[in-house]
């Protein structure tokens, strides 16, 4: 059973997602504490390859406010725990022209944090109306039946 802490609300406006993946991240304590109050943000992160490992840039948890928070830093670069066969294709598939490997959310799965991340590929700007759009025809259909009945 898993439950959803924190969600990049932005990341299925701003990319087309390809593939989704799940991994483990290295936390300390009061990180752990501060997620799971769902406090944090994703607002410029990304996730990274250096020297064959992923890691997870700029992406901030709040202090936790019961902690000694003296020398701690939100947007520390936090190493994500996979097996490296896949690592290996992920690296490969973000490698592509016009790829991006962007967080999607924090989940809570049998007492583990994981990050849920994906190769996607930023959408331009009639892509993000073409959604909108969509979308509004939808919800306009769902209320005109809603009225029928």
């Amino acid at each position: 059973m898993s439950k959803l802490l924190l969600k990049n609300r932005r990341a299925t406006y701003d990319y087309e997602i390809f593939k989704r993946y799940e991994a483990g991240i290295v936390l300390s304590g009061p990180e752990v504490k501060s997620l799971r109050a769902g406090s944090g943000s994703f607002f410029g992160s990304y996730v990274k390859f250096l020297s064959g490992e992923a890691y997870l840039l700029n992406a901030q948890i709040t202090p936790y406010k019961f902690a000694d928070n003296e020398d701690y830093d939100p947007k520390r670069t936090r190493k994500l725990l996979m097996h490296k066969k896949e690592l290996a294709d992920i690296e490969q598939l973000s490698q592509q022209k016009g790829r991006a490997l962007i967080p999607l959310a924090f989940i809570l799965k049998n007492r583990n944090i994981k990050l849920e991340f994906a190769v996607a590929r930023g959408k331009k700007t009639h892509d993000k109306r073409q959604d909108l759009k969509k979308k509004d025809l939808a919800r306009d259909s769902a209320r005109e039946m809603s009225r029928k009945w």
